[in-house]
């Protein structure tokens, strides 16, 4: 009797441990898909920055600039893949909870089912222009186009408004989160040397700064977009990004965010290295 009952316990914590490496092997190949976006958004964005304005800088120019390479087919087949896992993690996440004290919590396990809801769409929009399906559209076009549609609707102008302000609260936390280096908390530390955790807390700080800006402005112009019931104010990211060459700052301004952008797409690969999962 107990002999057998060992023997299930044992077939148990080999099936977790199985789903356990499974997942983390999702949640790593996740990361450094991001990875690669951010740093084509930020390649991009720093090509507008000097002159060339005749790519998109967001998702639809990053996918169109990896699918001109070689072996561009295959790369934009694993980068849709990677976020497939990415999405996995996070629906693991929902139902099992996360790494740390609080993951089980009802705070992290709705905030890791808006995160699923992300990047079923980010994946599903990726695997879709790898096969074929899709052109990746202007993240700008789609933004007004869907401020259209909620201006439509009852109360849509509040709703908007609304969805703007969270959008810029959330930039704000991800920019504070990073400037106060929260993300130690996820990494394991003790496999980081000193020069690489310095690297790292460049990258993150830097990165995670830009990419809570670019947040933030987003959010800023859905705000205005409501206010003025005017969904052409509305911004993609590609936009949200030209517009910071309109500030008194020029298209200085636009570079540091593009290079933060970019530091972030490497934080990331350090994410994938070295997170907890």
């Amino acid at each position: 009797m107990n002999t057998s009952a060992m023997a299930q316990g044992g077939r148990i914590r080999a099936r977790r441990a199985a789903r356990g490496s499974a997942i983390e092997g999702a949640a790593r190949a996740g990361l450094a898909a991001r990875g690669v976006i951010y740093l084509l958004v930020g390649a991009l964005a720093l090509q507008i920055a000097f002159g060339d304005t005749g790519e998109q800088a967001d998702r639809g120019g990053a996918l169109a600039a990896l699918a001109q390479q070689p072996f561009g087919a295959v790369l934009l087949w694993a980068l849709g893949i990677g976020l497939a896992g990415m999405a996995l993690w996070r629906l693991s996440e929902v139902l099992f909870g996360s790494a740390g004290p609080d993951g089980r919590s009802v705070r992290k396990r709705l905030l890791a089912t808006a995160r699923f809801a992300f990047y079923v769409f980010v994946a599903y929009s990726v695997l879709s222009f790898a096969a074929g399906r899709g052109r990746g559209g202007s993240s700008d076009r789609q933004s007004q186009d869907a401020t259209a549609r909620a201006l439509e609707i009852p109360a849509g102008q509040w709703l908007v408004g609304a969805a703007g302000l969270a959008i810029v609260v959330a930039g704000g936390w991800i920019g504070v989160q990073a400037v106060l280096r929260k993300y130690h908390d996820k990494l394991r530390l003790g496999q980081l040397s000193p020069r690489t955790r310095r690297l790292v807390d460049v990258t993150g700080v830097a990165g995670g700064a830009a990419r809570g800006l670019v947040f933030a402005v987003a959010g800023v112009f859905a705000v205005r977009a409501a206010i003025d019931y005017e969904p052409d104010r509305a911004k993609g990211l590609d936009d949200t990004l030209r517009s910071f060459a309109d500030t008194p700052l020029g298209p200085w301004l636009l570079v540091l965010v593009a290079a933060g952008l970019v530091l972030f797409g490497v934080f990331s690969f350090a994410m994938a290295r070295w997170r907890r999962v």
